[in-house]
């Protein structure tokens, strides 16, 4: 017999401690049936984070995410979802390969990561070639982010790192500070823009400025639980939140 409420699926999900906005995005993104229940990730917060500062801190979590997929798997979710991005990212293709066997070794569940859910959202607009990457960390994430784009095909056109100085602050970016962003990255150069950073609230806007620069926005929330549904047979389109959950 099925879960009463996730009769379709019901989803495990890793996040960061420090992350206020994951959550809240994929409640609302989840079609009737579906639940999503989260552990997580032991993450102390940070103070002046830099590029160093920021790795240390990546490494951390790291550490700590099969605490949280051995906690979260008691539940006896269907699939598991990775709702931090960094850790996906950095090290490239092999990198993210060797999280997933890592996660799946731990759980014996497979796994959705930001990463492979971004790289699979650009793919599914079709001809998206040049990107360019809006985050809320600091540069060296921006690097890994493109480092991996490229082994994906993909070619970072220019990329903004928003430097926030914790990472509960990143939660406090505005929808203001984030247009301006992404009016900082587009041009005619670009093909789309991808934001990563799951605690940086841009599900909304992404899918208004969709509109309003006419081509691609992914916001990595989206883009995640997208390939969550989709890898688990789940094909609902889910309006309001752009074209990839809409029409792909």
């Amino acid at each position: 017999m099925r879960d009463v409420l996730g009769w379709r699926r019901v989803f495990g999900v890793m996040a960061p401690s420090t992350n206020t906005v994951v959550q809240p995005d994929f409640d609302d993104l989840r079609p009737p049936g579906v639940t999503n229940h989260i552990a997580r990730i032991f993450t102390p917060d940070a103070d002046a984070v830099s590029d160093d500062s920021f790795r240390a801190g990546i490494a951390t979590i790291g550490g700590n995410v099969l605490d949280a997929v051995r906690s979260v798997v008691t539940c006896r979710p269907d699939h598991l979802i990775m709702g931090m991005s960094a850790v996906t990212f950095l090290d490239g293709v092999a990198g993210a390969e060797a999280f997933i066997r890592q996660v799946r070794d731990a759980s014996g569940l497979d796994v959705t990561i930001g990463s492979h859910a971004c790289a699979a959202a650009l793919e599914a607009h079709g001809g998206v070639r040049r990107v360019a990457v809006l985050s809320p960390y600091w540069p060296v994430m921006n690097a890994g982010v493109a480092r991996y784009l490229g082994e994906r095909g993909h070619t970072v056109v220019r990329d903004l790192a928003l430097r926030c100085p914790s990472w509960t602050g990143i939660a406090r970016v505005t929808p203001a500070e984030c247009r301006a962003a992404l009016l900082r990255l587009d041009g005619d150069d670009v093909d789309a823009i991808l934001q990563v950073g799951t605690n940086l609230s841009m599900l909304r806007l992404a899918a208004a400025a969709e509109l309003f620069l006419g081509k691609p926005v992914i916001a990595i929330n989206a883009a995640t639980y997208w390939h969550a549904l989709r890898s688990t047979g789940i094909t609902d389109r889910v309006a309001g939140f752009g074209r990839l959950l809409e029409e792909f």
